[in-house]
């Protein structure tokens, strides 16, 4: 990703500039003494010396989840935002000519408060945002010569600016949506009572680090209730906020939630009846069975 966009920087300045016949070369190399030395033409040098993720850009991490039709759930992470700070140096052998140079440059990149559109590859075109560029900021390239000490070369003028792109590196989860769960109420069954042995064992056990918790089983012969929670979507070409939507036996108004999922809890197994009342028309009955595989209509 940084590679295509250090394209997009050479091909934005040969545009803005503009850049003619080659007159000016545009280089991402370390700007090294021995590399510097080689030079033959005025060069422009883009350095990228740091990268950081913004903080004050930093998104929830928490998932955002979309609901599909087909009764899935795709679950995405936030991108993270990452600041690729540039060191933009001018190479020429008359100082003037530097100068001129990077003085052009200044004014590109305070032109324009992000990267054109037109410019940008496949792997640039899905920011959530357009990519923003930040020039000369006060806090950019406070340790300009240890950078050069490091570089072994001279210290000259640098433009400092900073393109903060939005870089996901999480993959989406794809995932069947829970549409029923159970709940068991009865009475657990009693476990025997431990040997004089075996409690003495038990104490010995306590002392080292525990494993999960075995389960507790329902006595089947004190009898158990099982109650039901279900989940379904509301699927209209109509304003969601148009429908109603009622278990017509309790008589009880069920709120439809964003997307059209609704869900209803406390329910033991059989037939039910849910009413959808449309405003100006007749309301739509529909007949499900708990527990069932989906809850999902048409209306």
């Amino acid at each position: 990703m940084i590679d295509d966009l250090d394209e997009v920087l050479r091909q934005l300045l040969i545009r803005e500039l503009p850049i003619k016949n080659s007159e000016v070369e545009i280089a991402f190399e370390q700007p090294k003494r021995e590399w510097s030395s080689r030079l033959s033409r005025p060069t422009l040098n883009l350095f990228v010396y740091d990268l950081h993720e913004n903080n004050k850009l930093r998104a929830s991490k928490q998932w955002r989840v979309e609901y599909n039709r087909d009764g899935t759930a795709v679950q995405r992470r936030q991108p993270i935002r990452l600041d690729v700070h540039y060191m933009a140096t001018a190479w020429a052998a008359d100082p003037g000519d530097e100068h001129r140079l990077l003085t052009r440059a200044l004014i590109v990149f305070l032109r324009l408060p992000s990267l054109p559109e037109d410019l940008l590859p496949e792997s640039l075109q899905n920011q959530p945002t357009p990519i923003p560029i930040e020039v000369a900021q006060p806090d950019a390239l406070r340790n300009a010569p240890d950078i050069w000490s490091v570089l072994d070369n001279e210290m000259r003028p640098a433009i400092a600016f900073t393109v903060t792109l939005s870089l996901d590196p999480y993959a989406p989860v794809t995932e069947p949506l829970v549409r029923t769960r159970e709940l068991r109420v009865g009475q657990a069954v009693v476990p025997p009572e431990p040997s004089p042995l075996a409690a003495t064992e038990s104490r010995t056990a306590e002392e080292e680090p525990s494993g999960p918790a075995l389960p507790q089983l329902l006595d089947e012969r004190a009898g158990r209730d099982e109650f039901w929670t279900i989940g379904g979507n509301l699927h209209s070409e109509r304003p969601l906020e148009d429908l109603e939507l009622t278990l017509v036996e309790r008589g009880l108004y069920v709120p439809i939630l964003p997307g059209g999922r609704f869900t209803i809890g406390n329910l033991r197994a059989g037939q039910y009846t849910l009413e959808v009342a449309v405003k100006g028309e007749k309301p739509h009955h529909h007949q499900i069975t708990v527990p069932a595989p989906d809850y999902d209509f048409e209306v």
